[in-house]
């Protein structure tokens, strides 16, 4: 392995480090644990929504919708737990215990998956329109589901879910891991995940290899719903509050992630870790800049320029692929 490949594949780490090195010199409050330990809870709702956005752009798809899902799952979840279901016509009343509204709110993530997979494997809508039109219709039922006022009041149990700490770990870290392990065992060492794999590099292949394309797709877009739902729950638990408004943008920075750790846009090929490493380098970078007192105008505009210089640079190390 010559010294150009080692630089292309471990390119995420070597700029993390370079990144990590030069603001601990800029600010003496970076290199803290408190700091570590905040990053690490910023990113774990990108990394939830990450994982499934890489399994997407891998089948040569793209999600829009994860941050609208996010929001109205955790809406759900939260308008369950303190309002329970109320139909005065029939005298009933539904409560919700916090495990209950939790599979509420995973329920609603992954079926707005299965509707975003249906609608672009059964009527052929390409992924971008699709999640496009589902990132505004899950959005319009966040706003009609809190009425356009946050959810608060959600109690100690269900706040121990991000906020809470089991080991000297905070529980969002303990979770985003968990899902990462489990991620990298099914795209390395499972059927589901070679699939997924020959989809992104060639579905015409892939489908004359007899594979259920259009299943295996559903199936990819459900999980990206569902994560998208935990990122939603754990968002929620932390701030004690389901914001109608949650999520706002959280599709770029989760697309950002997967870019920079070296997914490629073209489909069929990228890793999980690799876009733990690019929700890292966000994390720091964000971390970073407002340590160092940047404008949140200013912080917009390099966390674009980052994301082109990660494209231009797979551009460059594979230049041979569409």
């Amino acid at each position: 392995m010559n010294i150009k490949t080692t630089l292309i594949r471990f390119q995420s780490i070597i700029a993390l480090l370079v990144l990590c090195i030069v603001l601990s010199f800029m600010s003496d409050k970076f290199l803290t644990p408190e700091n570590g330990w905040n990053i690490m809870r910023q990113i774990s709702v990108n990394v939830c929504i990450s994982i499934g956005m890489t399994l997407v752009i891998l089948t040569r798809g793209i999600d829009l919708s994860v941050g609208s899902i996010l929001a109205l799952s955790g809406a759900v979840a939260a308008g369950l737990l303190k309002y329970g279901i109320d139909v005065p016509s029939l005298n009933l009343f539904i409560g919700f215990t916090v495990f209950g509204a939790i599979l509420g709110g995973l329920f609603v993530g992954g079926g707005l998956g299965v509707f975003n997979g249906w609608m672009i494997t059964k009527f052929k809508v390409p992924p971008f329109v699709a999640t496009l039109a589902m990132l505004t219709i899950a959005r319009g039922a966040t706003m009609l589901w809190t009425g356009g006022f946050p959810i608060t009041g959600l109690g100690a149990h269900f706040a121990f879910i991000g906020t809470g700490w089991f080991l000297g770990i905070p529980m969002p870290v303990w979770i985003t891991a968990i899902l990462v392990v489990i991620a990298v065992i099914v795209t390395n060492k499972t059927k589901f995940g070679r699939y997924i794999y020959a989809i992104g590099g060639n579905e015409s292949a892939a489908r004359l290899s007899g594979l259920p394309i259009n299943k295996i797709k559903i199936w990819v877009y459900t999980i990206a719903g569902i994560l998208a739902a935990v990122g939603g729950i754990i968002l929620t638990s932390r701030l004690d509050s389901a914001q109608p408004n949650a999520g706002f943008s959280y599709e770029l920075d989760s697309i950002a992630a997967v870019v920079i750790g070296g997914t490629s846009l073209s489909g069929g090929r990228g890793s999980i870790l690799g876009t733990v490493q690019g929700a890292l380098i966000i994390g720091v970078l964000n971390s970073g800049l407002v340590l160092l007192n940047v404008s949140p105008f200013w912080q917009q505009i390099i966390k674009g320029f980052v994301i082109l210089l990660a494209v231009i640079l797979d551009r460059i190390n594979h230049p041979n692929e569409e």
